[in-house]
């Protein structure tokens, strides 16, 4: 039995009497039915992006990431591009709706929200796992009342055949699949018509050439962590909800005061490299909107739902320690980016005497998301400072609310 309470507790954040209480309850019931042991890491992430963008979207992955396009899936409704680094790491799937008047329970998600709205099509889905017996571990979902979508809808929904996946949560928004996959087989997804298209293959190569002139190909690592914003009321409960859905266990909280904000981790049971199964990270305001004008405090992670909905804020790509050209890698990584066009938020921040650097790229035009880039250095086992952490939180808030400016400015 995975002792999924045995972790050491990090941060200061005070939690509720609540979450300490079915922290426990929820964990230990979840090693005794097997559930810990039969879920295992983080197989997919799944990611739409506005029709006619997928071509450039995964250009732009290429570029800043270790992914490599493999091939596109054809179905009715939907181009589905799969990217892969290798077995180790998940794959991307990136979704791209054929017809930009389809509509559907993802597109809603985003619709009720001023930016959110401006590309209805654009937005992280959630992630798929891999898991020991697929049966097993769905009828004990349901037991504990979660709920999933029926294949019927699966098929409608034209998402693979080969998943079970957990509807929508109503504090994340994102996400959750299933599928069965001995680990040493190769990913495979029931879905549509297989090609490689010219035209990917075309942006993809001229990426990884970029890459290589650059010479960060061999500096950048798979994703480290999923950074996921929600409001200030719905803090314990998304954290307890995932940790319901996953293998995953709390590593700890932060309380960044200054930005009136918490920065919450869970991990992996099994894999303790993130780079296998990324952690996932869930970011909330400590106050929820309306009693801002009496606290006087900046509310950037509370400001960012109310704009954009609940969902996936950054992916964190992990650079290689070490440095280059008598720098640490990260810098190297920033500077030879920015020289061929790439916006970021701030300079990198932190050192290696606090054994983190970081740094947030812009928002994508095609998927909102941010590119972070972490290099830790020795053995240096956290996610950010918090001095880090309040920077770049301030950082992405300033470059939110101009992107609400824009976005009133055209409505």
């Amino acid at each position: 039995m995975y002792p999924s309470l045995d972790f050491p507790r990090h941060g200061d954040k005070k939690n509720s009497d609540f979450f300490e209480e079915y922290l426990v309850r929820l964990l230990e019931e979840r090693d005794r039915s097997g559930l810990t042991e039969a879920i295992r890491q983080i197989d997919t992430l799944m990611i739409t992006v506005e029709p006619g963008c997928s071509r450039a979207y995964v250009g732009e992955l290429c570029l800043m990431t270790p992914y490599h396009y493999l091939v596109t899936l054809e179905s009715e409704q939907h181009y589905t591009h799969i990217l892969r680094i290798d077995m180790s790491a998940p794959d991307i799937l990136v979704r791209e709706v054929k017809d930009p008047n389809t509509r559907g329970i993802f597109r809603s998600l985003n619709e009720v929200y001023p930016i959110g709205a401006v590309k209805p099509n654009s937005r992280y889905m959630g992630e798929v796992f891999r898991v020991l017996d697929l049966h097993d571990v769905v009828e004990q979902q349901k037991a504990r009342d979660v709920r999933f979508f029926n294949q019927d809808q699966i098929r409608r929904l034209e998402l693979p055949g080969n998943m079970a996946i957990v509807k929508p949560s109503p504090y994340t928004h994102n996400i959750v699949g299933y599928w069965e996959r001995p680990e040493h087989d190769i990913r495979v997804y029931a879905l549509g018509i297989s090609a490689i298209r010219d035209d990917m293959q075309e942006v993809y190569l001229k990426a990884k050439q970029t890459q290589e002139e650059l010479g960060i190909d061999r500096l950048l690592l798979p994703i480290d962590h999923l950074a996921t914003r929600v409001y200030a009321q719905n803090r314990e409960a998304a954290i307890l909800e995932f940790l319901t859905l996953s293998s995953y266990y709390y590593w700890g909280s932060y309380d960044i005061a200054n930005q009136n904000s918490s920065t919450n981790v869970t991990k992996s049971v099994h894999y303790a490299n993130e780079l296998i199964s990324p952690a996932k990270v869930f970011t909330a305001a400590n106050h929820p909107y309306f009693v801002n004008h009496l606290l006087k405090l900046p509310s950037p992670t509370e400001q960012f739902v109310r704009n954009f909905g609940p969902r996936l804020h950054h992916l964190a790509v992990a650079v290689a320690d070490g440095e280059t050209d008598g720098r640490p890698n990260i810098d190297f990584v920033v500077e030879r980016l920015r020289n061929c066009g790439q916006q970021f938020l701030l300079d990198v921040i932190g050192s290696r005497e606090e054994g983190i650097r970081q740094i947030f790229s812009s928002a994508s035009e095609y998927s909102s998301l941010i590119i972070e880039y972490v290099q830790r250095f020795g053995d240096f086992q956290g996610f950010f400072t918090k001095d880090n952490v309040a920077e770049l939180t301030r950082a992405a808030g300033v470059d939110e609310s101009l992107r609400a400016l824009e976005a009133q400015a055209s409505a």
